[in-house]
């Protein structure tokens, strides 16, 4: 997954895989049928890895803004390491891949939809604890930071510094008010 996620899935050749994984080619074929398939299975797994940490930390913030700021922030704070600026596995496969490869398109939709689900489940909780006005569309907000999330990761991946990435998070969380 991290060689897929590093280089992109055009660009991780059969041999970069088997050095990885350490397998065969026969191996790698009986285990996960081919790269194709391997990636698939690469997508769904960082999916389920982001989802679950993502329920987690909304279980146990103090609040559900707490828990949409410290989302974004995190991914500021993997950025001051050059290696991590490797962006989302999703959004990076949907640039890649996904306009020309139905069933990857139908995992980075099913990837992006869980993702605007735990942000659509992070604003109602916000709104009920009174930090995010009850009249606001929670769907459209959740898709708001759902984008949001995407292009910070866009502008970390095309280098910019900790006082712009900063700065841009204050304006997602200021369009919460």
């Amino acid at each position: 997954m991290h060689l897929f996620w590093r280089q992109g899935y055009e660009a991780t050749s059969m041999q970069n895989l088997l050095d990885t994984m350490q397998l065969s080619k026969s191996s790698l074929y009986q285990t996960f049928g081919s790269k194709h398939d391997l990636f698939q299975q690469c997508i769904q797994y960082y999916r389920s890895m982001m989802t679950t940490g993502l329920k987690q930390g909304l279980e146990t913030t103090p609040s559900a803004r707490d828990f949409i700021e410290q989302a974004f922030l995190s991914q500021i704070e993997k950025a001051k390491n050059p290696a991590n600026r490797i962006g989302c596995l999703v959004m990076n496969t949907a640039s890649e891949l996904a306009q020309r490869d139905a069933d990857i398109a139908r995992l980075i939709k099913q990837g992006t939809e869980s993702f605007i689900a735990m942000f659509h489940q992070a604003i109602e909780l916000a709104q009920q604890q009174g930090d995010i006005a009850p009249t606001r569309d929670a769907k459209s907000l959740a898709h708001f930071l759902m984008s949001s999330m995407a292009g910070l990761n866009g502008m970390v991946k095309a280098g910019a510094s900790q006082a712009v990435l900063h700065n841009i998070v204050k304006e997602i969380l200021r369009s919460l008010d």
